[in-house]
């Protein structure tokens, strides 16, 4: 037997329970990697916690949670080349990652660069492909300033890193106790809340990264931010009625991905892991994580 995270009803974190399930097996085309991380992300709780977020995402109850993980090939499926028993992969399945093992399609899974922590790999797969396409969708150059909000979390600390290197300068919204390690970035940090807009004024924004909501879009438009230099993660209905992008892990590469995790790995991009939790505390892990306020990432560890 193998254990497996599962939800029956949807609720807060507490629905969360870890089961005995048997373990699946690799079929044609697949791999089964056994799971060592297995990272979080904000659309877990939305789905966990919302029947209309669990619909628009496919989920059906009762179902399996997560997304992220990173572990090692132990099963490889008929008609699979180039992997291996014993390789180090990472990548997402969603409703399965948090769990003992995953079988994923063979084309999905990335292999771990050299160097980069296994709980680092294990966190990356949506938070590395939301900052990639975000980025990417505003086209960042030298003349930008780029307003990223929520700038120590997942998405925020990988997108501001992007955009530095995409030449850009940063202004980061983040609380007190991460400014001094976005300054250390080379980021701008500036607080949340009342007086954003006066605060933002002397920066000379020109580009928004939203990872936070209606208040740092709010803020963007009463700057003259131009609509379609503006780029939201959360807000979506907002979004729709002033034409600003939406564009987030989707519209993601697996090559973008493959060379954020080469970055991370060799020191270039930092993505540091704010807490790890036992896979039979995932409720704990799940309440860290919606009490916001985190540098980087929160994992489960096998």
């Amino acid at each position: 037997m193998s254990r497996f995270v599962q939800f029956k009803e949807f609720g807060g974190p507490d629905v969360l329970r870890v089961v005995e399930v048997d373990p699946p097996r690799a079929g044609p085309g697949q791999l089964r990697v056994r799971v060592q991380v297995a990272g979080l992300n904000p659309v877990d709780w939305k789905i966990f916690g919302s029947p209309a977020a669990a619909k628009m995402f496919g989920a059906v109850l009762p179902s399996g949670n997560g997304n992220d993980y990173a572990g090692v090939v132990d099963e490889v499926g008929a008609g699979v080349s180039g992997f291996s028993v014993g390789d180090e992969v990472f990548g997402g399945r969603r409703f399965l990652a948090q769990a003992d093992y995953v079988v994923v399609p063979a084309e999905s899974a990335l292999r771990k660069p050299e160097g980069l922590d296994i709980e680092q790999a294990g966190s990356l797969d949506i938070a590395g492909r939301t900052a990639c396409a975000s980025v990417r969708s505003l086209a960042l150059t030298k003349d930008d300033v780029v307003l990223v909000s929520a700038a120590a979390g997942g998405v925020g600390l990988l997108a501001a890193q992007l955009a530095l290197r995409a030449g850009a300068r940063v202004i980061g919204t983040a609380g007190p106790d991460n400014h001094a390690f976005l300054a250390d970035l080379g980021v701008k940090p500036i607080d949340y809340g009342d007086g954003l807009v006066a605060r933002l004024e002397p920066e000379g924004i020109t580009a928004v990264l939203d990872n936070n909501g209606i208040p740092t879009l709010e803020a963007a438009l009463a700057l003259g931010i131009p609509a379609r230099r503006i780029n939201t993660i959360v807000s979506h209905d907002f979004a729709a009625q002033h034409g600003i992008g939406t564009v987030g892990g989707a519209a993601g590469q697996p090559a973008e991905l493959l060379q954020l995790a080469e970055l991370i790995a060799s020191g270039e991009v930092r993505l540091p892991i704010d807490s790890t939790y036992p896979l039979e505390r995932v409720v704990e892990a799940y309440r860290r994580l919606m009490a916001g306020h985190l540098r980087g990432k929160i994992a489960l560890v096998s």
